[in-house]
This record gives structure tokens, sequence and C-alpha cells, in this order.
């Protein structure tokens, strides 16, 4: 499957509301070339001088072409994930958490899928692909997580 992020991403610069830590948040569209695949929300924080991002992606196998947004396919659900150090492991790694925790309850995400009905649901691989990409394709999580903008990560 060939996914493209949708150049119109939206950044915009918040408070988290837990501990009063600057973050930037990336508002995306990906695109397969089928049409429209995913929304996506990659939240960037440095809690305690760690770089992490909180990554949910929005899943549709129907998305309306007219209004994405406020009419949900019946299976529509949101996945989440925490990339950054997890403790006795060298490097970034990616733990799911619960999809869009902190976002308020409208059709939007549809269901917000806990870790253990993310791992088992038939969506999970595709998942796991639309994460790779934003990893390597989005410029403010790369250079979030890595000092560099995606695409020039060696």
């Amino acid at each position: 499957m060939q996914l493209q992020i949708d150049p119109e991403r939206d950044i915009q610069s918040g408070t988290c509301g837990c501990c009063g830590v600057p973050f930037e948040r990336v508002t995306g569209f990906i695109n397969s070339e089928a049409g429209a695949f995913a929304i996506y929300y990659a939240s960037c924080y440095h809690h305690d001088g760690v770089h992490e991002v909180y990554i949910d992606v929005i899943l549709d196998n129907a998305w309306d072409a007219d209004d994405p947004v406020s009419r949900p396919g019946p299976d529509r659900v949101t996945i989440g994930c925490r990339v950054g150090p997890v403790e006795g492991r060298p490097g970034n790694a990616c733990s799911l958490v619960d999809g869009a925790s902190v976002a308020p309850d409208t059709p939007l995400y549809g269901r917000k899928l806990d870790p253990d009905q993310a791992r088992r649901h038939p969506w999970i691989a595709l998942y796991w692909e639309t994460i790779d990409h934003i990893l390597e394709h989005d410029s403010t999580v790369g250079t979030h997580l890595y000092g560099a903008p995606a695409g020039e990560i060696s």
C-alpha cells in the first residue's frame, strides 16, 4: 500500500494539562492510492527532559468524502501509541496506549481502543504500517524524536 501524508498538516502549540510542559501537536490526513486512509494526531512532548510522541490514528473503511470528520463509518476506530525511550531498551520504542484518551468522545474518533482491544483488532497491521509512515515522513515528529526532519535521519 502506498501511503502519503497530505501536505496540509496543521501544527499547533499547547501546554500539557497534566504537567504544564509545552508541546506541539500535528494533525494530518494520510491518503493511500484508493483515497482517504487515516487521520492522525501526533503530540510531541518533553516530559522530564524525555522526547516522546503520543500518536492517535483514526482508521475507517468508509470515509465520507464530503465530511470525513463528523460522518464516521460504522467500523471507525482510534488506536494510540507512545513513541519514546523505554527502560531497559536502547533507542525509541512504540508502545500501545489507550486511543485518544485525552480527546472528547465525539463521532470523529469512532470506538477508542485500549491496548488489548487494539492488539486483537484486524486493522492492527495497518495501524503499525501507518505509524511507520508517520515516523519516516512527518518532519515535526522526526525532528522532535531524532533531532532531524524525517527523511534526513541517518
